[in-house]
């Protein structure tokens, strides 16, 4: 089934496009595929990208969002990424970055465009763990800059996948947050306050 991409917010766009557009930030980027490119660098595929904060004692996710993701691509395949992050006054060009997570996002993504259901793709990120994954979301169309993952969604681990978790295998959410759960731990509620000595 085809993904349902959804569209980044323009002003995110028009902030890639001006860096792509700017010769010192493509030059002092460390990305020495994107500098090295031939031909026009299209930037493709904005994901929103969520960032897991913590699962609650009750094994609720903690999201926020915390930028757009644009593939830079040069040719047939993507060379680099770019990311965006939401400022006091709009979203701004972050950092250009290349490595494993441009080659395993475009590989996941290709996955996901072989599954039985449309998806809306998004990145969830679990700093805790130094992971990222697919997210695919069941409702095509819910705001992707919102929302938590619904039983319906997929989580598809990018690789470098943590030790003992797979990489590129799809997982419900249910199955993966109770596997992260374990490893990161549930928030603990603080301890309850201790009454002065009378």
């Amino acid at each position: 089934m085809p993904l349902h991409v959804p569209p980044a917010p323009p002003a995110a766009l028009r902030t890639v496009l001006a860096a792509l557009g700017t010769p010192s930030a493509v030059r002092h980027a460390h990305t020495p595929s994107l500098r090295s490119a031939q031909g026009p660098l299209t930037p493709e595929l904005p994901l929103p990208v969520h960032v897991l904060d913590r699962i609650t004692a009750d094994g609720v996710p903690v999201i926020r969002l915390a930028g757009w993701r644009f593939l830079i691509r040069a040719g047939d395949h993507a060379v680099a990424a770019a990311d965006t992050v939401g400022t006091s006054e709009g979203w701004a060009f972050s950092h250009f970055f290349e490595g494993p997570y441009v080659t395993s996002t475009e590989r996941a993504l290709r996955q996901a465009e072989e599954a039985p259901h449309p998806y809306q793709p998004r990145l969830l990120s679990v700093p805790g763990l130094y992971m990222l994954t697919l997210w695919l979301h069941a409702d095509v169309a819910a705001d992707a800059s919102a929302g938590l993952p619904d039983p319906l969604d997929l989580l598809i681990p990018l690789a470098p996948a943590p030790p003992g978790i797979a990489s590129h295998r799809p997982h419900r959410v249910a199955e993966l947050l109770s596997l992260l759960t374990r490893r990161v731990g549930p928030a603990t509620p603080p301890p309850p306050a201790l009454s002065p000595a009378a």
